[in-house]
């Protein structure tokens, strides 16, 4: 197994950034790639132009790359923010408003995971508030996603870097996971398994693969410290990976990686050439 048994896409909002966004896709092609994945590109705005809209999908099919993940808005990210839907008053307004936008993206490049990032918790509000209105939000968006039979994905981030985001352990985000599917009934809610974040908390990674895997929509992965490239840093990552595939993981596995002090380019040595097409 390894590497070269799984189906990787690379994650275009962390990856390439050195390059203006409908540039992104035609490099992670020119590198070998053929699938890719974005945070909600515009974080200034939930509702895009629709001539925006349309020069990122030209650029994703000019490419010939397919879209296999995209954010739901979450805000300014990478920034402070770390989602939007928890968030009450107008960061909510904005997370529902974007949720048929973003939909109807993703169903126009045959996107089938949408990932909806929770967001921090907020001074003065009551934390049980907060998580009505992420469910409340949460529901929505499973409805939606489930009209163009796609997923919605929740994801466990990680303490240090996001202490005030709630979902900093994968039981919280499973258990969001499983509201989400008891209110809608669709079964559509899935774990997005981040292993770098996960390993940030100081989980057992082979623990949480074994519980959760029947639970995963997507799983990304950087290696730690540094977030690097896989080989950067000290997590067996294809040995985690192998355990996924063994315990039944078949979907894509996202590159979200900072390529540290080089091109994009070249951040992906660790990957045989060959390896880089899914199959």
């Amino acid at each position: 197994m390894g590497f070269a048994d799984q189906r990787f896409n690379v994650n275009l909002s962390i990856l390439y950034t050195e390059l203006p966004l409908l540039e992104r896709p035609a490099a992670a092609a020119a590198a070998g790639f053929t699938a890719v994945e974005l945070w909600w590109p515009w974080i200034d705005t939930a509702t895009p132009e629709q001539s925006e809209l349309d020069a990122l999908k030209k650029a994703i099919e000019d490419a010939g790359v397919q879209l296999t993940g995209l954010n739901f808005y979450a805000g300014k990210l990478p920034g402070p923010d770390r989602g939007a839907l928890s968030v009450p008053g107008e960061e909510s307004e904005r997370f529902r408003a974007n949720i048929d936008v973003a939909v109807g993206f993703a169903d126009s490049l045959g996107c089938k995971a949408l990932n909806a990032l929770y967001g921090n918790r907020v001074e003065g509000v009551d934390a049980a508030e907060q998580d009505a209105l992420a469910l409340e939000n949460l529901v929505l968006a499973a409805r939606a996603a489930d009209r163009i039979g796609a997923i919605v994905l929740i994801e466990a981030l990680n303490k240090p870097e996001s202490p005030l985001c709630p979902l900093v352990s994968a039981p919280a985000a499973i258990g969001v996971v499983d509201k989400v599917n008891e209110a809608t009934g669709l079964g559509n809610a899935k774990f997005l398994m981040d292993l770098y974040h996960l390993s940030m908390n100081g989980e057992d990674l082979p623990s949480v693969i074994e519980q959760y895997a029947a639970k995963t929509g997507h799983v990304q992965i950087a290696d730690n410290p540094g977030r690097g490239a896989p080989g950067t840093g000290s997590l067996p990552l294809e040995e985690l990976l192998d355990q996924l595939k063994k315990a039944g993981y078949d979907g894509w596995v996202g590159l979200e990686y900072k390529p540290g002090d080089k091109p994009s380019a070249e951040a992906f040595d660790w990957l045989p050439a060959e390896a880089r097409a899914a199959r």
